[in-house]
């Protein structure tokens, strides 16, 4: 017989969107149950587990002690669980109004067991007003719609999936473990339950030689989906990634600066026939302006990519290293006498030139992952 795992406190796991920082981090599994994407080095070398139900409970009982204790004023030194205390003090500082429930694909879970513990986190918190979850397209497609209803009923009101790209091309070439059909399924799935959908396009995923089908193909899943959010994450090769390997040995031609902004472009004027919000809420984003609602905000979002290409090639790299360097967040800050000398010392000082651009700024942007 199996000897059940000790508790052994309060867990939190290693990410979560940045539209969750907010948010206390309950983490009902661990690490990635699928752990193949060649872009992802996140999870590489772990083992996927899911943690006891009873030890979830704990943890949500164990916040809600120290929520309480700090806002009776209460003394918490001394105390047995440091990271469950630290949580508290977070939650509370931050308003209480949002929870996050890790780690990459929760939902995996019985239906069951999640509506459990999605009751216990609304009779522990009642005022909060947002809990979250990843959740891969893959899983999302096998849960009923009934189940999918109850979960929404017990609290989860808002869901991040990772579609990447809806290439069946890139799909297959990233290892990511599910096709353009299934995406599509699991998004629509997610809106009948009357959950909000957070959708996640990766531009450069498919390299050069998929870049427009990426764009296309994407935009025509999402086209099919309407979702609430549409979050762009460009393409960022840390090292250990099997594509950072495949890049270095030349079998993966990743798109540099300009032309990810091309197909970027290509992916925006695809959107049609939705009411979706963009966000480009991720400094890996080369157009933080690319920020607004559809449709109405399209040609506002375009326009600054348009704006971006039409700059000559050396203005591009100024705005590439301004932007990488947190100086400038829009093209037309090029224009900006001091953000243009700021660009240009950095510039020199890294030593950039036209030809060697997209590898420093793929160099910087290794920080931001």
């Amino acid at each position: 017989m199996k000897q059940a795992e000790p508790y052994a406190g309060f867990e939190q796991g290693p990410i979560r969107p940045p539209s969750e920082a907010r948010s206390l981090l309950i983490r009902i599994t661990r690490n990635c149950p699928w752990n193949f994407c060649t872009f992802c080095g996140l999870y590489k070398g772990t083992k996927f587990s899911k943690r006891p139900v009873d030890h979830v409970l704990k943890d949500i009982d164990t916040v809600r002690g120290y929520v309480d204790a700090i806002l009776k004023r209460r003394k918490t030194q001394g105390s047995d669980d440091l990271q469950a205390l630290h949580a508290a003090r977070n939650f509370v500082a931050n308003g209480m109004k949002s929870i996050f429930i890790q780690d990459g694909n929760s939902l995996i879970i019985k239906p069951e067991d999640m509506v459990l513990i999605l009751d216990h986190i609304r009779q522990a918190f009642p005022s909060v007003d947002r809990i979250t979850s990843y959740a891969r397209a893959h899983t999302i497609a096998r849960i009923s719609d009934e189940n999918l209803a109850k979960i929404a009923g017990a609290g989860l009101n808002r869901i991040h999936i990772g579609m990447e790209s809806a290439s069946d091309s890139v799909l297959k070439t990233v290892k990511k473990g599910t096709d353009k059909k299934t995406q599509i399924k699991a998004g629509q799935k997610v809106r009948r339950a009357g959950i909000e959908l957070s959708e996640y396009y990766m531009p450069g995923l498919g390299g050069k030689a998929l870049s427009q089908e990426n764009a296309r193909m994407t935009a025509d899943a999402l086209n099919q989906i309407n979702p609430d959010f549409i979050r762009i994450r460009t393409l960022a090769l840390p090292e250990g990634t099997p594509l950072s390997q495949h890049y270095a040995n030349g079998d993966f031609d990743k798109p540099g600066q300009v032309d990810t902004a091309r197909e970027l472009l290509v992916f925006l004027e695809s959107l049609d026939g939705i009411e979706s919000m963009v966000k480009s809420d991720h400094i890996l984003n080369l157009f933080p302006e690319v920020d607004g609602r559809l449709p109405g905000d399209k040609e506002q979002m375009i326009s600054t990519i348009r704006q971006f290409l039409d700059l000559d090639d050396h203005d591009q790299m100024l705005y590439c290293i301004g932007r990488r360097t947190h100086q400038m967040a829009s093209p037309s800050d090029v224009y900006d006498p001091v953000k243009r000398r700021f660009a240009e010392q950095m510039s020199q000082n890294l030593g950039v030139t036209l030809e060697n651009m997209d590898d420093l700024i793929d160099s910087i942007m290794k920080q931001f992952i």
